[in-house]
């Protein structure tokens, strides 16, 4: 974790704590950067939140002062942009948003010239040169001074790759799609559409500050209320970015991204493209989801919590699918990022080609039920390495055994100790999530 950049790019409030002088200076940065040895092309997307336009400005400015071509993808998804990165030789790309957060956050996520998050280091010698730390930059003169395009074709070119990926039509399925007031609003219903599902979209007028306003995946109600009122076969709900999608059932039943892993896993395997025969998750998805790839026989990996691990282990060992219980899901025969569009579409297809629904598809993974709690201490490394803390961790883990767990984690970001079980009941989950958060008080490193 840097001063700026986090897990998922330089996010935070708009103006605030992200401004558009830090925006010039990422651009002013990364226009120099790689347009060293050559004239840099830099391609840049953005979400539907009121301050995205004020940004991609100032990125464009800092950019182009460098020397760098800009390709502007106006209003997309970040999956596009990478899309359009790694298949048209960009030397990186840049998406302006906040993924799930609120209308007043903003965001910069860099993506490199293969399709992926931008190294560490490099952010580092970023958020250096915003601090004044490193020499300055020289500005850009006569015919170096970098232009702008409309690069609107290129977002419709990654339409056109999501509508090729599916290998049967969606005739005679009545589909609901959530997009969240997002950047999904622009392309969703055309894929779905095309494919020929009878297509029911909702959240998609945009107007700059509604974005995962009541909607979207983060308020997944709506959409199972809409699914169960309107009859519809299934259901699908992005983020702000569209990068993560969660499904809804027939029934309205929330399918999270566990069960879009189990769902999608068990298809690949059937038609043999299930590369190792192992899923990627990390240590937050659900026991039940573990057992049902047992029953399968599936194998599965765990990484830390976050999409970018997931990733880093699929390269590393050469898995073909993985994700979070967030949704993220990544299938890196198609993408190398978490791609929402592309994750319902594999789970329409599921349906279809299995010509069964999706709660006949999940019915094989039973939920554990799962609580977690966050609480405030003084010192995450000291509380967590208590060895009176340690005790009680152990304790629990001997009490759930083989019908549950636990799991006890810092926060990456915040000051804060994360306690999680998984066990048979609500009760049990309660009952042993508080043994451990009161020996954390009792030793004093809660913060009241």
């Amino acid at each position: 974790m840097g001063k700026y950049f986090g897990t998922d790019g330089f996010r935070g409030e708009a103006n605030v704590d992200l401004t558009v002088e830090h925006a010039y200076k990422v651009g002013r940065y990364l226009g120099w950067y790689y347009s060293q040895n050559k004239k840099a092309r830099v391609a840049i997307g953005k979400d539907t939140r009121r301050s995205s336009y004020m940004f991609e400005y100032a990125l464009v400015s800092g950019l182009t002062a460098s020397g760098a071509d800009v390709y502007l993808l106006h209003v997309t998804t970040t999956p596009s942009v990478s899309y359009v990165v790694r298949s048209e030789e960009f030397d990186c790309g840049i998406m302006i948003s906040a993924s799930h957060n609120p209308y007043y956050d903003n965001g910069i996520k860099i993506i490199d010239g293969k399709g992926q998050k931008l190294d560490a280091k490099v952010e580092s010698l970023i958020e250096q040169y915003i601090d004044g730390l490193c020499d300055p930059i020289p500005l850009a003169t006569k015919d170096a001074i970098g232009c702008t395009v409309d690069y609107s074709m290129g977002r419709n070119r990654y339409i056109g790759y999501l509508m090729s990926i599916p290998t049967r039509a969606f005739k005679d399925k009545k589909v609901g799609l959530d997009c969240a007031n997002g950047a999904s609003s622009a392309i969703a219903k055309a894929v779905f559409d095309a494919l020929g599902a009878e297509t029911h979209v909702i959240h998609n007028n945009p107007n700059g500050v509604n974005i995962n306003t009541n909607c979207g995946s983060t308020h997944i109600e709506v959409l199972q209320q809409y699914v169960r009122e309107n009859g519809l076969d299934l259901g699908f709900a992005y983020d702000g970015d569209a990068d993560r999608c969660i499904a809804v059932d027939e029934f309205g039943r929330v399918v999270d991204g566990d069960l879009i892993l189990y769902v999608c896993g068990q298809e690949m395997k059937k038609r043999g493209e299930l590369v190792n025969n192992t899923i990627v998750t990390t240590i937050m998805s659900n026991l039940g989801l573990y057992k049902a790839l047992d029953k399968a026989d599936i194998a599965y990996e765990k990484t830390a919590v976050g999409d970018k691990y997931v990733y880093e282990n699929m390269v590393n060992n050469g898995h073909c699918i993985g994700g979070e219980q967030s949704g993220h899901v990544i299938f890196s025969k198609h993408a190398t990022t978490g791609d929402g569009i592309l994750t319902s579409l594999k789970v329409m297809e599921a349906v279809v080609e299995n010509k069964k629904t999706l709660a006949q598809l999940t019915e094989e993974v039973k939920i554990y039920p799962q609580l977690l709690i966050n609480i405030r201490v003084t010192d995450k490394k000291k509380a967590q390495e208590d060895a009176d803390v340690q005790q009680a961790v152990k304790e629990v883990e001997e009490v759930l055994g083989d019908n549950g767990r636990i799991l006890v984690r810092e926060s990456g970001t915040e000051p804060v100790v994360r306690v999680m079980v998984e066990a048979a009941t609500d009760e049990i989950c309660h009952e042993n999530v508080l043994k451990v958060i009161n020996v954390i008080k009792s030793k004093g490193y809660a913060v009241e």
